[in-house]
């Protein structure tokens, strides 16, 4: 009896501890719902994460607002992201499962080289790209444009999509492509007969980060697109938010509404996520 009480003691200590660290964490976020729900342009000076008052409001001039068309600026520039995150999510997928496929599987020269290069890379800031990426769009005739969006997303997404696929491909046992190999199936049919099936978990990181690079960003976005028909909905939200005005309840709805697809995303493929991210964390 005695020896079990130290252990429950420990085991309570754990989970107050747990149940401390997630308020701290969901605290920050349980204000801007809270501000969602609450009337007024501004922040209220308590500290509570419960509204006093509940209203609909700061979403119906959400929803409500129009452009000089007479379009719908919310459900206009939603599009914009989605087909901007999409594309660079199947981008990014393609030209990451078969990069990391061939540096998994092949010895070529320059492999080693490419691989630290894509880890060199991840350790620049985005923001350090921002001159080069500009000077290479508008060369391109791409400033300004949700294709050269998609292209500059899926680079900064990929280098870090095939570390990630390298790693889950680098556990897939050989001898499963040898057995294919005697029974006559091609390079092209192992990987997208064999490998493609057994990498999904993989497959669900990459798809999930490409997604999330594209659909969050705001300095590029704000950086390469000038036309305000072409802005993504980071940009439309933080316009709410300007030097002189500030509607933080327009702010915070378009923060909560915005965060609901990357949470259905984290919802639809949870079961694929830890295996991929343990997996690919495997040294190859």
């Amino acid at each position: 009896m005695n020896r079990q009480r130290p252990r429950v003691l420990v085991r309570v200590a754990a989970y107050a501890s747990l149940v401390l660290l997630t308020a701290v964490v969901l605290y920050p976020v349980m204000l801007v719902c809270k501000k969602a729900f609450e009337p007024g342009r501004h922040f209220a000076l308590s500290a509570s994460p419960v509204p006093n008052t509940l209203t609909l409001e700061n979403f119906e001039h959400l929803f409500g607002a129009r452009g000089g068309h007479g379009e719908l600026l919310f459900l206009h520039h939603t599009l914009n992201s989605l087909i901007v995150s999409l594309a660079t999510t199947v981008v990014g997928v393609v030209l990451s499962c078969t990069a990391a496929y061939a540096l998994s599987r092949f010895r070529f020269p320059g492999r080693k080289a490419g691989l630290t290069t894509f880890l060199v890379v991840q350790m620049f800031p985005a923001t350090l790209l921002l001159l080069p990426l500009y000077v290479i769009l508008d060369r391109l005739g791409l400033l300004n444009s949700l294709v050269g969006l998609v292209l500059v997303y899926s680079t900064t997404a990929i280098p870090f999509c095939v570390w990630t696929l390298k790693g889950y491909f680098d556990t897939l046992p050989r001898e499963l492509e040898e057995a294919a190999r005697i029974d006559g199936a091609s390079t092209w049919m192992i990987f997208r007969k064999i490998m493609l099936p057994l990498a999904r978990p993989g497959l669900a990181v990459t798809a999930l980060f490409s997604f999330m690079t594209a659909w969050n960003e705001f300095i590029m976005a704000s950086t390469f697109m000038t036309d305000e028909s072409k802005y993504t909905l980071p940009v439309l939200i933080q316009s709410s938010v300007g030097q002189h005005t500030a509607d933080y309840g327009l702010f915070a709805a378009g923060a909560v509404v915005t965060s609901i697809p990357v949470m259905i995303a984290f919802y639809v493929l949870q079961k694929y996520l830890v295996g991929g991210l343990t997996a690919g964390a495997v040294k190859g």
